[in-house]
Protein backbone atom coordinates (compact mmCIF):
# COMPACT_ATOMS: atom_id res chain seq x y z
CA UNK A 1 0.00 0.00 0.00
CA UNK A 2 1.10 3.39 -1.13
CA UNK A 3 0.50 6.17 1.68
CA UNK A 4 1.18 9.93 1.79
CA UNK A 5 2.95 11.98 4.13
CA UNK A 6 2.97 15.06 5.15
CA UNK A 7 5.19 17.26 7.73
CA UNK A 8 3.21 20.06 8.43
CA UNK A 9 4.95 23.15 10.31
CA UNK A 10 4.10 25.34 13.45
CA UNK A 11 2.68 28.16 11.45
CA UNK A 12 0.74 27.61 7.88
CA UNK A 13 4.52 29.96 6.52
CA UNK A 14 6.32 27.32 7.11
CA UNK A 15 8.19 25.12 4.54
CA UNK A 16 5.62 21.69 4.37
CA UNK A 17 7.68 18.51 3.55
CA UNK A 18 5.79 15.44 1.62
CA UNK A 19 6.88 11.59 0.37
CA UNK A 20 4.51 8.86 -1.26
CA UNK A 21 5.86 5.58 0.57
CA UNK A 22 5.43 2.09 -0.75
CA UNK A 23 5.22 0.62 2.57
CA UNK A 24 4.81 -3.11 0.43
CA UNK A 25 8.15 -2.40 -1.78
CA UNK A 26 9.97 -0.44 0.69
CA UNK A 27 10.50 2.64 -1.25
CA UNK A 28 10.03 6.21 -2.18
CA UNK A 29 7.42 7.11 -4.82
CA UNK A 30 7.62 11.31 -5.22
CA UNK A 31 8.83 13.66 -2.35
CA UNK A 32 9.28 17.09 -2.02
CA UNK A 33 8.80 20.50 -0.23
CA UNK A 34 5.97 23.18 -0.66
CA UNK A 35 7.03 26.71 0.56
CA UNK A 36 4.07 27.08 2.49
CA UNK A 37 0.73 25.80 4.01
CA UNK A 38 -1.14 27.33 1.11
CA UNK A 39 0.38 24.98 -1.76
CA UNK A 40 -1.51 21.79 0.25
CA UNK A 41 -3.96 21.63 -2.70
CA UNK A 42 -0.91 21.27 -5.10
CA UNK A 43 -0.99 17.18 -3.56
CA UNK A 44 -4.37 16.36 -4.39
CA UNK A 45 -3.36 14.68 -7.66
CA UNK A 46 -0.61 12.72 -5.37
CA UNK A 47 -2.52 11.66 -2.64
CA UNK A 48 -5.47 10.31 -5.28
CA UNK A 49 -7.45 7.12 -3.19
CA UNK A 50 -4.20 7.16 -0.46
CA UNK A 51 -4.32 6.98 3.04
CA UNK A 52 -2.72 10.57 4.32
CA UNK A 53 -1.00 10.88 7.54
CA UNK A 54 0.15 14.56 8.93
CA UNK A 55 3.05 14.96 10.99
CA UNK A 56 3.40 18.01 13.34
CA UNK A 57 5.98 19.45 15.24
CA UNK A 58 6.77 18.02 17.97
CA UNK A 59 7.51 21.16 20.24
CA UNK A 60 4.09 22.02 19.86
CA UNK A 61 3.08 18.64 21.64
CA UNK A 62 3.78 18.18 25.52
CA UNK A 63 3.73 14.51 26.06
CA UNK A 64 3.61 13.05 29.75
CA UNK A 65 3.13 10.30 31.94
CA UNK A 66 0.41 10.30 34.15
CA UNK A 67 0.05 8.16 37.15
CA UNK A 68 -3.24 6.69 37.50
CA UNK A 69 -5.44 4.27 40.06
CA UNK A 70 -4.79 0.60 38.97
CA UNK A 71 -8.31 0.13 37.34
CA UNK A 72 -9.32 3.49 36.74
CA UNK A 73 -12.49 4.05 35.17
CA UNK A 74 -13.65 6.66 32.09
CA UNK A 75 -14.39 9.17 34.95
CA UNK A 76 -11.16 9.00 36.29
CA UNK A 77 -9.62 9.75 33.11
CA UNK A 78 -11.81 12.29 32.00
CA UNK A 79 -9.77 14.25 35.38
CA UNK A 80 -6.41 14.32 33.38
CA UNK A 81 -6.78 17.56 32.82
CA UNK A 82 -7.34 18.66 35.98
CA UNK A 83 -4.21 16.84 37.22
CA UNK A 84 -2.32 18.27 34.69
CA UNK A 85 -3.44 21.64 35.48
CA UNK A 86 -0.81 23.35 37.34
CA UNK A 87 1.68 22.23 34.99
CA UNK A 88 0.39 23.62 32.24
CA UNK A 89 0.90 27.38 31.40
CA UNK A 90 -2.12 28.09 29.92
CA UNK A 91 -5.79 27.09 30.67
CA UNK A 92 -6.68 23.68 30.04
CA UNK A 93 -10.19 24.57 28.07
CA UNK A 94 -7.40 26.01 25.53
CA UNK A 95 -5.98 22.83 25.33
CA UNK A 96 -7.11 19.10 23.99
CA UNK A 97 -6.02 15.60 25.41
CA UNK A 98 -5.33 12.72 23.84
CA UNK A 99 -4.56 9.26 25.22
CA UNK A 100 -1.75 6.91 24.03
CA UNK A 101 -1.17 3.37 25.74
CA UNK A 102 -1.50 2.64 29.20
CA UNK A 103 1.45 0.56 30.98
CA UNK A 104 0.42 -0.05 34.21
CA UNK A 105 -0.93 2.97 36.53
CA UNK A 106 1.01 5.28 34.00
CA UNK A 107 -1.12 6.62 30.99
CA UNK A 108 0.43 8.13 28.44
CA UNK A 109 -1.14 11.38 27.45
CA UNK A 110 -0.68 14.42 24.79
CA UNK A 111 -1.53 18.13 25.02
CA UNK A 112 -2.05 20.17 21.99
CA UNK A 113 -3.41 23.65 21.96
CA UNK A 114 -6.84 23.71 20.51
CA UNK A 115 -6.69 26.15 17.89
CA UNK A 116 -3.34 25.51 16.30
CA UNK A 117 -5.48 21.53 15.91
CA UNK A 118 -8.22 23.34 14.04
CA UNK A 119 -5.30 25.32 11.95
CA UNK A 120 -3.59 22.06 10.92
CA UNK A 121 -6.49 20.11 10.32
CA UNK A 122 -8.48 23.31 8.12
CA UNK A 123 -4.95 24.02 6.21
CA UNK A 124 -5.79 20.15 4.94
CA UNK A 125 -9.27 20.43 4.77
CA UNK A 126 -9.04 23.56 2.83
CA UNK A 127 -6.76 21.71 0.47
CA UNK A 128 -9.24 19.00 -0.61
CA UNK A 129 -7.14 16.37 1.24
CA UNK A 130 -8.16 13.73 4.22
CA UNK A 131 -6.62 12.88 6.61
CA UNK A 132 -6.56 9.59 8.49
CA UNK A 133 -3.85 10.00 11.06
CA UNK A 134 -2.11 12.92 13.17
CA UNK A 135 1.28 12.71 14.54
CA UNK A 136 3.93 14.29 16.74
CA UNK A 137 7.26 13.95 14.68
CA UNK A 138 9.11 13.11 17.68
CA UNK A 139 7.02 9.92 17.85
CA UNK A 140 7.74 8.95 14.28
CA UNK A 141 11.77 9.04 14.77
CA UNK A 142 13.12 5.45 15.03
CA UNK A 143 13.36 4.57 18.72
CA UNK A 144 16.05 2.54 20.32
CA UNK A 145 15.89 1.12 24.26
CA UNK A 146 18.42 3.58 26.38
CA UNK A 147 19.20 5.92 23.24
CA UNK A 148 18.18 8.88 21.76
CA UNK A 149 17.91 8.98 18.16
CA UNK A 150 18.21 12.41 16.04
CA UNK A 151 17.67 13.49 12.73
CA UNK A 152 17.72 16.66 10.89
CA UNK A 153 15.33 18.72 8.54
CA UNK A 154 17.72 21.62 7.47
CA UNK A 155 18.05 23.65 10.62
CA UNK A 156 15.29 21.55 12.26
CA UNK A 157 16.03 18.40 14.41
CA UNK A 158 14.17 15.99 15.89
CA UNK A 159 15.19 13.97 18.88
CA UNK A 160 13.20 10.91 20.22
CA UNK A 161 14.59 10.39 23.75
CA UNK A 162 12.21 7.40 24.64
CA UNK A 163 8.59 5.91 24.03
CA UNK A 164 7.03 9.13 25.01
CA UNK A 165 9.27 11.75 24.84
CA UNK A 166 11.13 13.76 22.55
CA UNK A 167 12.50 17.30 21.30
CA UNK A 168 12.34 19.15 18.53
CA UNK A 169 13.38 23.37 17.31
CA UNK A 170 16.47 24.78 15.89
CA UNK A 171 19.53 22.76 16.17
CA UNK A 172 21.40 25.93 17.24
CA UNK A 173 19.87 25.55 20.51
CA UNK A 174 18.67 22.01 20.31
CA UNK A 175 22.13 20.56 20.37
CA UNK A 176 23.66 22.37 23.20
CA UNK A 177 20.67 21.67 25.27
CA UNK A 178 21.49 18.00 24.55
CA UNK A 179 24.84 18.50 25.91
CA UNK A 180 23.85 20.71 29.01
CA UNK A 181 21.94 17.21 29.91
CA UNK A 182 24.34 14.83 29.16
CA UNK A 183 27.02 16.35 31.29
CA UNK A 184 25.11 15.82 34.49
CA UNK A 185 24.72 12.11 33.57
CA UNK A 186 27.31 9.65 35.31
CA UNK A 187 27.81 7.85 31.74
CA UNK A 188 27.67 8.68 28.36
CA UNK A 189 24.43 9.58 26.55
CA UNK A 190 23.81 7.39 23.40
CA UNK A 191 22.64 8.71 20.15
CA UNK A 192 21.83 7.23 17.72
CA UNK A 193 22.50 9.70 15.00
CA UNK A 194 20.41 9.60 11.20
CA UNK A 195 22.16 12.82 9.83
CA UNK A 196 25.05 14.28 8.62
CA UNK A 197 25.18 16.37 11.59
CA UNK A 198 28.55 15.77 13.93
CA UNK A 199 27.95 15.42 17.34
CA UNK A 200 31.59 14.76 18.37
CA UNK A 201 31.84 17.91 19.65
CA UNK A 202 29.48 17.67 22.70
CA UNK A 203 30.58 16.86 25.65
CA UNK A 204 29.69 13.01 27.37
CA UNK A 205 27.67 12.09 24.25
CA UNK A 206 28.37 9.39 22.38
CA UNK A 207 27.75 9.51 18.59
CA UNK A 208 26.13 6.48 16.96
CA UNK A 209 26.30 7.25 13.23
CA UNK A 210 23.15 5.19 11.30
CA UNK A 211 22.38 4.98 7.42
CA UNK A 212 21.60 8.12 6.00
CA UNK A 213 18.43 8.04 4.61
CA UNK A 214 16.01 10.50 3.79
CA UNK A 215 14.51 12.25 6.65
CA UNK A 216 11.21 11.97 5.44
CA UNK A 217 11.45 8.43 4.81
CA UNK A 218 12.42 7.63 8.47
CA UNK A 219 9.16 9.70 9.21
CA UNK A 220 7.22 8.24 7.15
CA UNK A 221 8.06 4.32 8.29
CA UNK A 222 7.93 5.35 11.59
CA UNK A 223 4.81 6.74 11.45
CA UNK A 224 2.66 4.22 9.73
CA UNK A 225 3.86 1.60 12.55
CA UNK A 226 3.13 3.83 15.31
CA UNK A 227 -0.23 3.18 16.69
CA UNK A 228 -1.15 6.42 18.09
CA UNK A 229 -3.28 9.16 16.41
CA UNK A 230 -3.93 12.53 17.63
CA UNK A 231 -7.23 12.37 15.66
CA UNK A 232 -9.49 11.36 19.35
CA UNK A 233 -12.50 12.56 20.85
CA UNK A 234 -13.84 15.97 19.21
CA UNK A 235 -10.86 15.63 16.81
CA UNK A 236 -11.85 12.01 15.42
CA UNK A 237 -11.83 11.20 12.03
CA UNK A 238 -15.52 11.09 10.45
CA UNK A 239 -15.62 8.44 7.85
CA UNK A 240 -16.06 8.87 3.99
CA UNK A 241 -19.43 8.89 2.39
CA UNK A 242 -19.34 6.09 0.16
CA UNK A 243 -22.59 7.17 -1.42
CA UNK A 244 -24.44 3.58 -0.45
CA UNK A 245 -27.58 4.74 0.68
CA UNK A 246 -28.16 1.89 3.15
CA UNK A 247 -25.19 3.41 4.42
CA UNK A 248 -27.40 6.62 4.91
CA UNK A 249 -30.13 4.66 5.88
CA UNK A 250 -28.23 3.65 8.79
CA UNK A 251 -26.42 6.81 9.86
CA UNK A 252 -29.40 8.07 9.89
CA UNK A 253 -31.86 5.48 12.03
CA UNK A 254 -28.93 5.76 14.68
CA UNK A 255 -28.54 9.81 14.74
CA UNK A 256 -32.51 9.93 15.70
CA UNK A 257 -31.68 7.00 18.29
CA UNK A 258 -28.67 8.85 19.81
CA UNK A 259 -31.19 12.01 20.27
CA UNK A 260 -34.16 9.99 22.01
CA UNK A 261 -31.77 8.47 24.50
CA UNK A 262 -29.76 11.47 25.12
CA UNK A 263 -32.85 13.86 25.55
CA UNK A 264 -34.61 10.96 27.73
CA UNK A 265 -31.61 10.11 29.54
CA UNK A 266 -30.48 13.73 30.31
CA UNK A 267 -32.50 14.26 33.44
CA UNK A 268 -30.85 10.94 35.00
CA UNK A 269 -27.45 12.09 34.33
CA UNK A 270 -28.14 15.28 36.05
CA UNK A 271 -29.80 13.55 39.11
CA UNK A 272 -26.33 10.71 39.55
CA UNK A 273 -23.43 13.75 38.53
CA UNK A 274 -24.79 15.72 41.38
CA UNK A 275 -24.81 12.99 43.71
CA UNK A 276 -21.15 11.94 42.88
CA UNK A 277 -20.49 15.91 43.33
CA UNK A 278 -21.48 15.64 46.39
CA UNK A 279 -20.07 12.21 47.75
CA UNK A 280 -17.02 13.19 45.99
CA UNK A 281 -16.84 16.78 47.94
CA UNK A 282 -17.69 14.61 51.29
CA UNK A 283 -14.83 11.67 50.54
CA UNK A 284 -12.57 15.11 49.49
CA UNK A 285 -13.23 16.52 53.51
CA UNK A 286 -13.10 13.19 55.03
CA UNK A 287 -9.32 12.42 53.66
CA UNK A 288 -8.65 16.36 54.39
CA UNK A 289 -9.44 15.66 57.81
CA UNK A 290 -7.92 12.70 57.63
CA UNK A 291 -4.35 14.13 56.48
CA UNK A 292 -4.58 16.70 58.82
CA UNK A 293 -6.59 15.92 62.01
CA UNK A 294 -6.28 18.72 64.10
CA UNK A 295 -7.23 21.33 61.53
CA UNK A 296 -11.15 22.51 61.76
CA UNK A 297 -13.01 21.82 58.36
CA UNK A 298 -12.17 24.25 55.65
CA UNK A 299 -15.07 25.98 53.74
CA UNK A 300 -13.05 25.26 50.37
CA UNK A 301 -10.98 22.06 50.56
CA UNK A 302 -8.58 21.94 47.50
CA UNK A 303 -7.14 25.21 48.66
CA UNK A 304 -6.92 24.25 52.73
CA UNK A 305 -5.01 21.00 50.79
CA UNK A 306 -2.86 22.92 48.55
CA UNK A 307 -1.86 25.05 51.91
CA UNK A 308 -1.26 22.00 53.74
CA UNK A 309 1.39 19.95 51.26
CA UNK A 310 3.21 23.65 51.18
CA UNK A 311 3.70 23.78 55.07
CA UNK A 312 4.95 20.43 55.07
CA UNK A 313 6.88 20.72 51.84
CA UNK A 314 8.57 23.77 53.84
CA UNK A 315 9.13 21.84 57.12
CA UNK A 316 10.56 19.17 55.10
CA UNK A 317 13.61 21.57 54.00
CA UNK A 318 12.61 21.10 50.17
CA UNK A 319 10.87 22.86 47.38
CA UNK A 320 9.07 21.33 44.71
CA UNK A 321 8.34 22.24 41.00
CA UNK A 322 4.90 23.49 42.13
CA UNK A 323 6.14 25.65 44.87
CA UNK A 324 8.92 27.22 42.70
CA UNK A 325 5.88 27.97 39.83
CA UNK A 326 3.94 29.76 42.09
CA UNK A 327 7.03 32.02 44.04
CA UNK A 328 8.37 32.94 39.79
CA UNK A 329 4.06 33.74 38.66
CA UNK A 330 4.63 37.28 39.36
CA UNK A 331 7.92 37.21 37.12
CA UNK A 332 6.55 35.32 34.17
CA UNK A 333 3.29 38.00 34.82
CA UNK A 334 5.29 40.94 34.61
CA UNK A 335 7.90 40.08 31.81
CA UNK A 336 5.57 38.49 29.65
CA UNK A 337 7.98 35.56 29.70
CA UNK A 338 6.27 32.42 28.35
CA UNK A 339 7.62 28.64 29.69
CA UNK A 340 7.80 26.24 27.15
CA UNK A 341 8.85 23.09 28.06
CA UNK A 342 9.48 22.14 31.92
CA UNK A 343 11.84 19.55 33.21
CA UNK A 344 12.18 19.23 37.39
CA UNK A 345 15.18 17.96 39.37
CA UNK A 346 14.01 17.53 42.84
CA UNK A 347 17.25 16.17 44.30
CA UNK A 348 18.73 19.37 42.79
CA UNK A 349 16.24 21.84 43.24
CA UNK A 350 16.36 22.91 40.14
CA UNK A 351 14.02 24.10 37.32
CA UNK A 352 15.48 23.61 33.50
CA UNK A 353 12.91 25.41 30.96
CA UNK A 354 12.68 26.73 27.51
CA UNK A 355 10.92 30.08 27.65
CA UNK A 356 9.90 32.61 24.84
CA UNK A 357 10.38 35.88 25.26
CA UNK A 358 9.08 39.26 23.03
CA UNK A 359 13.18 40.65 23.29
CA UNK A 360 15.91 40.09 25.16
CA UNK A 361 14.63 43.38 27.84
CA UNK A 362 11.66 41.15 28.49
CA UNK A 363 14.59 38.53 29.13
CA UNK A 364 16.47 40.42 31.68
CA UNK A 365 13.36 41.75 33.55
CA UNK A 366 12.46 37.93 34.41
CA UNK A 367 15.88 37.09 35.20
CA UNK A 368 15.87 40.08 37.49
CA UNK A 369 12.34 39.71 39.76
CA UNK A 370 13.31 36.13 39.96
CA UNK A 371 16.79 36.83 41.37
CA UNK A 372 14.77 39.03 43.91
CA UNK A 373 12.50 36.14 44.80
CA UNK A 374 16.08 34.56 46.03
CA UNK A 375 16.75 32.33 42.78
CA UNK A 376 19.84 31.44 41.53
CA UNK A 377 19.43 32.24 37.45
CA UNK A 378 21.84 30.34 34.73
CA UNK A 379 20.83 31.43 31.34
CA UNK A 380 21.69 29.25 28.14
CA UNK A 381 21.78 29.02 24.22
CA UNK A 382 19.10 31.87 23.16
CA UNK A 383 17.80 31.95 19.33
CA UNK A 384 15.30 34.48 17.56
CA UNK A 385 12.74 32.27 16.14
CA UNK A 386 9.27 33.99 14.73
CA UNK A 387 10.10 37.73 16.07
CA UNK A 388 10.38 36.14 19.61
CA UNK A 389 13.43 35.27 21.49
CA UNK A 390 13.64 31.42 22.63
CA UNK A 391 15.88 31.03 25.13
CA UNK A 392 16.58 27.91 27.92
CA UNK A 393 16.94 28.81 31.53
CA UNK A 394 18.60 26.80 34.63
CA UNK A 395 16.86 27.55 38.20
CA UNK A 396 17.75 26.82 41.15
CA UNK A 397 16.28 27.61 44.50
Amino acid sequence: MENLVIRLGSTPSDNVHWVVWSAQQQEIIASGVLDDASQLASLSERAGQRPITALIPGCDVLLKWVTMPAKASRKALSAIPYILEEELSTDISQQFFALGDRKGILQAVAVVNKQKMHAWLSAIKDAGLYCDKLLPDVLAVPFEADTWSLLTMGQQGIIRQDEWQGLQGDISWLLPAVEHYAKQQATPLKIANHSDQSLSHLANVEDLPQQLDMPMQLLATGALKSPFNLLQGDFKVKKKSSGNWRQWQVAAVLAILALIVTVTDKSLQLTQLQQESKALTAKMQAEYKRAFPNAGQPRFVKAAMEKGMTRLESGGGTISMVTMLAQLGDAFESSQVKPQTLRFDSNRSELRMQVAAKNFEALERFKRLAEEKGFEIQQGAINNKDNQLIGSLTIRS
